[in-house]
């Protein structure tokens, strides 16, 4: 809406309250009324991305250059800077596009979504989609997604700390509002939309926050500062150079221009860029591997993880769950055949299909009352029957059809009238509804211990425990029936109807999953609130679990440092204990990747090193994660550790050849004049070699496969440097090789009387190309190679050569014509440095 328009009213005498808005009317306010969606900052104009390039100091240091030696009348060497200005701008401004592309394209992908009522009908759709009228539906743990006035509430409680800044939840009730950004920490609600994007509670607020730019991720901190250092030692060794040629006689001006020429060569400028466009294309990779990483530290951080804490077994299950087993009151137990979701199965004992007895009808219908889970039919030939709601919960609607019970009409027969709620605190839900003989049914589901009484129910207590040890979940079902409806907050004695055990089988890559994190140095940690004997049915299952190893439960007083050490899995975690798990692993210096999907988990998800979230998580959780798992599957994250190394590989690659060239560049910029040659390269030639060599080649670098083995190998320290783990001495004993071959080279020809600056000038730039194929990655057999790569070093190497093979070249570089014999020896000389690297990488990875 336009700025300082008012808002119109929702006329609620339109709406349905419970069929929502038509598609046809929603697609029509939309059209008029524009996205639900703060007004994003103006995309950034080509004058002002040219602008940021101009901007940067070295680039100034050149048009400074330039406009000097114009004044003296030096066009060939003005013509270059001028050249190389224009040349690495284009290339920053398209890096810089790609990047903001790359970036926008992931956070449409993360957009929040919204389950909203259109046609009468449930749907989830982007949250960007709302428009006044429409009627929303909200679960514990969703983000409000635009100004609501509540139609219904149960239980519900609201976080709205984004809009007042305070903490405790505040309980809303129908007819109140509901401000766009809080959270639905407890209950169920739902609410007509009365005001969407910047004209909603928290437009003002989200338009200062789309303002202010996410800062530089760690590492690009470490190599600004790592830029930083090296320009500062450019700066010193040029002003030697430049004094050393003084010396030597050389003109004043003529050194001045060579000495800032030095400096833009020697340091590789395009860095920061080459680094920004990395991490953000990595993770537009990551995201077709279907991890979707939502901030870019994410991205440089997954190569570090050393613990992978899964608080949710469904990571690693095939997530559809089905009540295998089920226990009566009196102890009677029935297994439940059938696959999936599916309504189709058969109720058995002692290994053949029984009739299914009242008790068991009974347990069953309770579950189904005491539940919000729903099937949904195959939508085609082929398809499998799914469910929307909670696994556990579409679970138990699968038991009570596979009894015979219509979840439709027995929902309707006896409608309900309130709920609490599940939540930590009791461990179970309860729901009261209103029977067709006037009377009230009272039902709750739950841990079995939260309603087992000890001593009366010890028979069930074990078979419980038996279930567990079966690694099946366990729900105890309750009910009573009652003449005055109670609060179900505080209910009535109940009578316990039996157990569920619910299983959820293993996927069938999750052992492999498990041990592809402990080929790769990754612990896998399970932290659930499962019984203790379900958690380590599963831990056996995935090998991380040995016969004698311990089980940490979190129900028997507060966890301890030893606890948290010795332990691959542990149960029975409240929410908080998670908390300690983490700031005790980090303590003790590991890196710690946490999954979550709930609500209570986003503490503990921005608490861990990278929060990772659950595409079918709650929203809140969501936006609390650095990366979402679109999914569910925790081997998911392993691919994305392995992308996370590539990139960070790539990084390091970059640095190893752009930084052993600069130093190449220096040190015959500062040997040359002691040995009898006092201007070994002109500013021009100068600046030619860092064109070629740290424009085109460096950017390809960064599409380098994975190298062989980045899965078998130890993750890097995060306080490990970015030229630790023998690079520094790599790049220093690289340029150095580059410099002895380029200054042996250039007083060979100098002795025998050839164009020795010319010879140089070739020498140098095929050999830092040669550097660049030398650096290359060693992929597994049969991994497609980066043939840009090898594209940009032709290219360079061609243009190289041009440059004392054209006259314009020639006349603008100020080389002389090399025959052929010599550009071959210039060539074979070339491949030693980078030879010497291919070999060197042995012991220097």
């Amino acid at each position: 809406m336009p700025d300082g328009a008012e808002e119109p009213t929702v006329d609620t005498s339109t709406v349905a309250p419970t069929h929502g808005l038509t598609s046809a009317e929603a697609a029509a306010r939309l059209a008029a009324e524009g996205p639900n969606l703060v007004a994003a900052p103006a995309p950034r104009r080509l004058v002002s991305r040219v602008g940021r390039q101009l901007a940067d100091p070295l680039i100034a240091l050149l048009l400074v250059a330039a406009v000097v030696t114009a004044l003296l009348d030096d066009l060939p060497d003005t013509a270059v800077i001028v050249l190389v200005v224009f040349v690495n701008t284009l290339i920053g401004v398209v890096q810089e596009v790609r990047a903001d592309r790359a970036i926008a394209a992931l956070d449409q992908l993360a957009a929040p979504e919204a389950r909203v009522v259109r046609d009468g009908a449930d749907r989830i759709v982007p949250a960007a989609q709302l428009v006044r009228g429409d009627l929303v539906r909200l679960e514990a743990g969703d983000i409000v997604p635009a100004d609501l006035d509540l139609t219904d509430a149960q239980r519900a409680s609201f976080d709205e700390s984004a809009l007042t800044g305070e903490s405790v939840p505040v309980r809303r009730e129908a007819g109140e509002p509901a401000g766009a950004g809080t959270v639905l920490t407890t209950g169920r609600a739902a609410g007509l939309v009365v005001r969407t994007g910047a004209a909603s509670s928290l437009g003002r607020i989200s338009a200062l926050v789309a303002r202010t730019k996410p800062g530089p991720t760690p590492l690009q901190r470490r190599i600004a500062g790592l830029g930083r250092a090296l320009g500062a030692t450019a700066v010193a060794v040029s002003g030697v150079v430049f004094a050393l040629g003084v010396l030597a006689g050389q003109p004043v001006a003529r050194m001045a221009i060579t000495a800032v020429s030095l400096v833009v060569a020697a340091v590789p400028e395009s860095l920061p860029a080459v680094l920004t466009l990395a991490l953000a294309l990595g993770a537009r990779r990551m995201a077709h591997t279907r991890a979707i990483p939502r901030r870019l530290h994410a991205v440089e951080t997954l190569g570090s993880v050393t613990v992978i804490a899964s608080d949710k077994t469904g990571t690693l299950t095939q997530n559809r769950m089905s009540v295998q087993q089920a226990v009566t009151a009196d102890g009677v137990r029935y297994a439940v055949t059938g696959a999936g979701y599916s309504p189709g199965g058969e109720i058995r004992q002692a290994g053949g299909p029984v009739p299914v007895p009242d008790d068991l009808l009974r347990l069953a219908r309770a579950g189904l009352l005491c539940n919000d889970a729903e099937l949904i039919p195959p939508a085609g030939d082929g398809a499998d029957w799914t469910a929307a709601g909670d696994p556990m919960e579409a679970a138990l609607v699968t038991l009570a059809a596979r009894c015979g019970l219509a979840p439709g009409p027995e929902r309707a027969r006896t409608p309900r009238l309130a709920e609490h709620p599940f939540d930590q605190a009791t461990r179970r839900m309860t729901t009261v509804h209103r029977r067709g003989s006037g009377d009230f049914l009272v039902v709750a589901k739950g841990a079995p211990e939260s309603l087992l009484a000890a001593g009366a129910d010890d028979a069930l207590l074990a078979a419980a425990a038996e279930l567990a040890t079966d690694g099946l979940r366990v729900l105890a079902i309750s009910a009573a029936t009652v003449t005055a409806a109670p609060d179900p907050a505080d209910p009535p004695a109940l009578r316990v109807l039996g157990l569920v055990g619910i299983g959820d089988p293993l996927r069938d890559t999750a052992h492999d999953t498990a041990a592809a994190f402990e080929a790769a140095g990754v612990r896998l940690v399970l932290i659930t609130g499962d019984h203790p004997a379900t958690a380590a049915a599963i831990g056996a299952q995935l090998g991380i679990l040995g016969p004698g190893d311990p089980v940490a439960r979190g129900d028997r007083g507060p966890l301890t440092a030893d606890d948290i050490d010795r332990a691959r899995v542990f149960a029975r975690i409240q929410p908080e204990q998670k908390l300690d798990i983490i700031a005790e692993l980090q303590r003790r210096g590991e890196v710690v990747a946490m999954t979550g999907d709930g609500v209570n988990d986003a503490p503990a998800l921005r608490r861990a090193d990278i929060g990772v979230a659950m595409g079918g998580g709650t929203e809140v959780a969501r936006q609390a994660a650095e990366l979402v798992l679109v999914d569910d599957n925790l081997g998911t994250v392993s691919a994305a550790i392995g992308e996370g190394r590539r990139i960070y590989d790539n990084i390091r690659r970059f640095l190893r050849y752009a930084l052993s060239g600069g130093i190449a560049e220096l040190l015959v910029m500062l040997a040359g004049p002691f040995l009898g040659m006092p201007l070994p390269l002109l500013p021009g030639q100068l600046l030619w070699v860092n064109l070629l060599t740290h424009g085109i080649p460096g950017v390809a670098m960064g599409a380098e496969p994975a190298e062989a083995g980045v899965l078998r190998r130890r993750p890097r320290s995060p306080q490990e440097s970015v030229l630790g783990d023998g690079l520094l001495r790599s790049v220093l004993v690289g340029g150095t090789v580059v410099a002895a071959v380029v200054l042996g080279a250039g007083l060979t020809a100098h002795q025998l009387g050839r164009p020795w600056q010319s010879v140089m000038f070739v020498v140098l730039g095929l050999a830092q190309l040669g550097v660049a194929l030398a650096v290359r990655a060693v992929p597994e057999p049969g991994t497609k190679r980066n043939w840009s790569l090898l594209g940009a070093v032709a290219l360079s190497a061609v243009l190289q050569v041009g440059g004392v093979l054209l006259g314009p070249l020639q006349t603008l570089l100020g080389t002389e014509a090399l025959t052929v014999a010599e550009l071959a020896a210039c060539a074979a000389v070339a491949l030693v440095p980078g030879l010497a690297l291919r070999i060197s990488r042995r012991w220097i990875p």
